[in-house]
């Protein structure tokens, strides 16, 4: 179960990251997706949600590996 609820902790910022990678693609096409703004207020926003989505799934990671001590040791936390 509580790996069933980690895929789906990462899985929400992935869906999130690939959404705001789609609206940038969609800006450079000319295509609308959002019903408020122009292009370059869905660009903005795609680049906060590529960003964001990454990121949280980068700190996931960088966390997981510094509790089983496999990073390398400029990574690892200060004392």
């Amino acid at each position: 179960m509580a790996r069933l609820a980690a895929l789906i902790v990462l899985l929400i910022p992935g869906i999130l990251a690939a959404f705001g990678i789609k609206l940038m693609r969609d800006t450079f096409f000319g295509i609308h997706i959002l019903p408020i703004g122009a292009l370059w207020f869905q660009f903005i926003c795609g680049i906060l949600f590529t960003v964001l989505g990454l990121g949280f799934f980068a700190g996931f990671l960088l966390n997981r590996d510094r509790k089983n001590g496999k990073v390398a040791p400029r990574f690892q936390k200060k004392k």
